[in-house]
């Protein structure tokens, strides 16, 4: 039996096996029933690793074992062991997060804290900079640093950017609305992300731009900028920067003041 490495490496990635467990599980697909002598020779994985691989994929859901000898296994519908693999991936899901959430009341996290607060007593505030690589990750610290804002958020951003931030963080402006803080968002407004003004009108100040800047400045003292057009960049290979320079951010703000004074106010446009 021949099957492509890029068909293995896919199934790899879709149902989370190891080389050894898609190649026999391809292989006892083809076959429906087999012994593990027969999907040993057929998959091109070692006798002594082909009984501990079927093991395996028993548990996972992917095969059966049928009563009698020689021992035989049986391949489930791919279709069920679809709907196995959701429903074992949502289990193992809900038990790392109630872990995570359990965490917050040991030891355990405040000795991670003290630890944090150590070391960074001990970094200077120049090197704290960092390189933010895919747009998951770009967006995962951008909420980081704007939850924790304490006077202002200030954001320039694409049009589709502000479609993005509407939905990722429109949470996060509310409860920083709540404590008072001052969102301001300057954006390309059009037909196409107008219908989500009303959705932040109450927690942000917004305003039409033809800028295609992406950047944000947190109380004067953070930023966090985009170095590419993200019209042209796929969102895994999006890439930002973030630095904790009052001296760049109080700069960048007072610029951004300035073409502030001269954009239109967002409601009604598009």
């Amino acid at each position: 039996m021949i099957v492509k490495e890029e068909f293995l490496n896919k199934l790899r990635r879709y149902f989370s096996l190891n080389l050894y467990e898609v190649k026999i599980w391809t292989a006892l697909l083809s076959r429906g029933v087999s012994t593990a002598g027969e999907l040993s020779d057929i998959a091109n994985v070692p006798r002594s690793r082909s009984y501990d691989v079927l093991e395996s994929l028993e548990k996972k859901g992917f095969a059966i074992t049928k009563l009698g000898k020689p021992i035989k296994y049986i391949a489930v519908d791919p279709k069920e062991v679809v709907e196995r693999v959701k429903k074992n991936m949502r289990i193992e899901a809900d038990e790392k997060v109630k872990r995570l959430d359990d965490l917050r009341n040991t030891e355990i996290l405040g000795e991670l804290e003290t630890l944090h607060n150590q070391g960074i007593e001990l970094v200077d505030p120049s090197d704290l900079s960092g390189a933010l690589r895919g747009r998951h990750n770009l967006y995962n610290h951008l909420e980081l640093t704007i939850k924790n804002a304490k006077d202002s958020v200030t954001i320039m951003t694409t049009g589709q950017g502000f479609l993005r931030k509407v939905e990722g963080l429109k949470p996060v402006f509310e409860k920083l609305r709540k404590r008072g803080v001052k969102i301001r968002i300057a954006a390309p407004i059009s037909k196409e992300n107008t219908h989500v003004l009303k959705e932040v009108a109450d927690v942000a100040e917004i305003r039409h731009t033809n800028s295609k800047a992406r950047f944000c400045v947190v109380d004067g003292k953070e930023v966090v900028f985009m170095v590419l057009d993200d019209a042209e960049v796929h969102p895994t290979y999006d890439v930002g920067i973030w630095v904790n320079t009052p001296f760049f951010a109080s700069a960048l703000e007072n610029l951004f003041d300035v073409a502030w004074k001269d954009m239109k106010p967002a409601r009604g446009m598009g």
